[in-house]
């Protein structure tokens, strides 16, 4: 019988992946956010992301219209760009709240039964 390990912190990392989308629209939702404040936010709840991997998705969710950005003058250092998500984000965040619960309510029955 073959033995398969599992590494942990892969699982981990491949399910903050899986994820990230939806923390950032949640983060959005609240008020606009600029790439370093994002990242901070993400950290703050224990959602480690490095910068190479939140830059392409922004840009991603821009270009599906699920976000917006706008340049603004920062008192420390060169203008900062700021994202807001739009209402087309705003609508796919209200269907990922919807499967969120979903997969949550069928995660605990399993973890139950």
């Amino acid at each position: 019988m073959e033995v398969i390990e599992i590494n942990a912190e892969n699982v981990r990392v491949q399910m903050r992946k899986g994820i990230l989308e939806y923390c950032i629209l949640q983060i959005l939702a609240h008020k606009d956010e600029y790439p370093s404040s994002l990242l901070a936010a993400l950290k703050e709840a224990d959602m480690i992301v490095v910068e190479g991997t939140i830059y392409p998705l922004l840009i991603r969710l821009k270009n599906q219209g699920l976000l917006t950005y706008r340049w603004e003058e920062s008192t420390q250092g060169p203008p900062r760009k700021y994202y807001s998500i739009t209402e087309k984000g705003r609508a796919q965040l209200r269907e990922m709240d919807a499967a969120w619960d979903e997969m949550v309510g069928a995660i605990s029955k399993l973890r139950n039964s």
